[in-house]
């Protein structure tokens, strides 16, 4: 009988670090979804800034065309005024 009460003391006992363990993951698990939401809220800002900056790098390599044409447009005006002397 005390053999019998021995061993429900011993699964007792494996069942409170079977308990402990299960809260033990309980708590990393919690720990991983916040990492996850951070995580995803990160990249999130991230995919903005990036499409941000294709934007902002379209817009400089328009004004960069658009400033070359101007300069080619300007001396061609000043050529053309250089041919009549003034």
């Amino acid at each position: 009988m005390t053999s019998e009460l021995e061993r429900i003391k011993i699964l007792e006992g494996k069942v409170s670090q079977v308990v402990e363990y299960i809260n033990k993951l309980l708590s990393e698990n919690a720990k991983l979804k916040q990492q996850i939401k951070e995580l995803k809220a990160k990249n999130k800002d991230f995919d903005d800034q990036t499409n941000r900056i294709e934007k902002l790098d379209g817009e400089l390599k328009q004004f960069t065309g658009d400033r070359k044409l101007l300069k080619e447009k300007i001396e061609k005006i000043i050529g053309q005024i250089d041919q009549v002397g003034i």
